[in-house]
């Protein structure tokens, strides 16, 4: 029966998809939280930031880097992230007659306030964690309203009213799952690392600001080496190599969704020397800005 339902919203997710692909491998939808994902090849290892999101795989598989450790992820599994998390990631099953097909569903921190005001807590542990990023069982229960916010594309009138409460749903029926105890660390009113996700959204909000570590620790109440420990033992990385990461990634979606030339997007992101933007882009990413260019 479980195995029936979930191939039952598959199904119906598979097709909206496909139904929307227009050539580009991101799909944005006119959900904003709801964004689509497609290619009918496997890809090399790309570096990406995860938002606070749940992300579904209706068919193909990926890889997802955390630490020293790949991940493999199917349609049997969600990922959950709990902050903006930096992570390696590559599509590992996609061909023509079977393209990987996958979805996210993002979530703000005050939707994530307000679910766990009503679930309260749980001493389920979150065996499944890594870092910043869960891997949990996928359950009919889950898949369901993910189905159904797919399905408010074929009503766009409905999208403003019952997109936010579908959206909740999602995230209630995460917090009721080992997920939620997961979550649960990481905004915990007080704890070093609920500090460092204030850190993290404070960097994120102001990434093309340069930054000085030592405002952003009293901002958060912690020293700066507090801060750096804790904020390395969640992201991997230090407070300037995350905004670094940050504003690489941000160039890479200009480059390609803009007739710009790199130089004027690596003022546009917060750099001062188009030199040092390069090298840093194509230490990142494996080949220069030049090559996404759309000029």
């Amino acid at each position: 029966m479980k195995t029936e339902q979930l191939d039952r919203y598959r199904e119906e997710i598979k097709s909206r998809i496909g139904a929307e692909f227009r050539g580009e491998n991101a799909i944005s939808t006119p959900v904003d939280e709801l964004s689509f994902y497609y290619s009918s090849t496997p890809t090399n290892m790309l570096a990406t930031i995860y938002e606070p999101s749940i992300c579904v795989i209706v068919q193909g598989s990926k890889e997802v880097g955390v630490d020293e450790e790949l991940i493999p992820y199917d349609p049997n599994m969600y990922l959950l992230a709990s902050v903006h998390m930096p992570a390696r990631v590559r599509i590992t099953e996609a061909t023509e007659s079977r393209p990987y097909m996958g979805l996210t569903v993002t979530f703000s921190m005050e939707q994530i306030f307000d679910v766990l005001k009503e679930v309260g807590r749980s001493s389920n542990p979150s065996k499944g964690a890594k870092r910043g990023l869960y891997f949990g069982d996928m359950q009919p229960r889950l898949l369901d309203p993910v189905a159904r916010l797919v399905r408010l594309l074929e009503t766009p009138e409905d999208i403003p009213v019952l997109a936010p409460l579908i959206t909740k749903e999602i995230l209630y029926n995460v917090m009721r799952d080992e997920g939620g105890d997961f979550i649960r660390q990481y905004v915990m009113d007080g704890s070093a690392t609920q500090r460092v996700v204030k850190a993290i959204t404070k960097i994120k909000d102001e990434f093309r600001e340069a930054l000085q570590v030592k405002e952003l620790a009293h901002h958060v109440g912690m020293s700066e080496s507090s801060l750096y420990a804790n904020f390395k033992k969640i992201t991997g990385m230090s407070p300037l190599q995350f905004q670094k990461s940050l504003r690489l990634q941000e160039a890479r979606q200009l480059l390609m969704s803009r007739d710009v030339e790199a130089a004027e997007v690596a003022f546009e992101v917060g750099y001062e020397s188009p030199s040092q933007f390069s090298r840093e882009y194509a230490r990142m990413f494996g080949l220069p800005p030049k090559t996404d260019t759309r000029l």
